[in-house]
């Protein structure tokens, strides 16, 4: 028996349904929305529709864009000739933040999962290999930013095979111990990449 109103019951399952939130969360948020003024919930599910409605994928890079190209891919100044590759747009944000990386990006949205039923069709790798065989291509190398996980790396091994007929040098961000962590808090599997991964000084 439920103690809510249906229409809040709802606004709460609504909530619950999105990654990282939980019932009590949801609740919070729900009761929160609620003791808005009637102008700033409006303004609330405005912005809701309205990103649902203007944003959409860059037909270059498949990046989260309100025009047909994102700004990375309009841009002038970016080095067309590295592609680092990211399982989600978020992942755009993570490397964007370091300010070193002055290539542009692919996007597949998803990695490869046979637990969860993402083949290779349901992610946005036939975009890449169009990018990279296009006759105007600039592309020299590939750069798998996939996380460091089964399914990550999955897709970076199965993406850097069918890169392998193409003329372009497809590499894998490094692993390693963490900048300024102690060498007695890493796990084992760190360890390994980071030895594996050693470079000459």
């Amino acid at each position: 028996m439920s103690f809510f109103p249906a229409s809040l019951e709802n606004l709460i399952d609504k909530f619950a349904a999105l990654p990282g939130i939980g019932r009590k969360s949801a609740q919070r948020l729900a009761f929160h929305v609620l003791s808005l003024p009637d102008c700033e919930a409006e303004s609330f599910a405005d912005a809701v529709i309205n990103a649902k409605r203007s944003v959409s994928c860059c037909s270059v890079c498949q990046n989260l864009t309100e025009g047909d190209i994102c700004s990375v891919c309009a841009s002038d100044r970016r080095d067309r000739s590295t592609v680092c590759v990211v399982s989600e747009p978020r992942d755009v944000l993570s490397i964007e933040r370091s300010r070193e990386y002055n290539g542009v990006y692919h996007v597949l949205h998803g990695v490869l999962s046979p637990i969860g039923h993402v083949g290779p069709d349901d992610i946005k790798i036939k975009d890449l290999l169009l990018r990279v065989a296009a006759d105007d291509s600039e592309i020299s190398e590939i750069i798998m930013a996939t996380n460091p996980d089964t399914e990550g790396d999955a897709t970076a091994m199965y993406i850097s095979r069918l890169l392998k007929p193409f003329d372009v040098k497809v590499t894998r961000l490094a692993y390693g111990i963490p900048v300024g962590s102690n060498l007695e808090f890493a796990d084992d599997a760190t360890l390994l990449r980071a030895i594996e991964g050693r470079i000459e000084m």
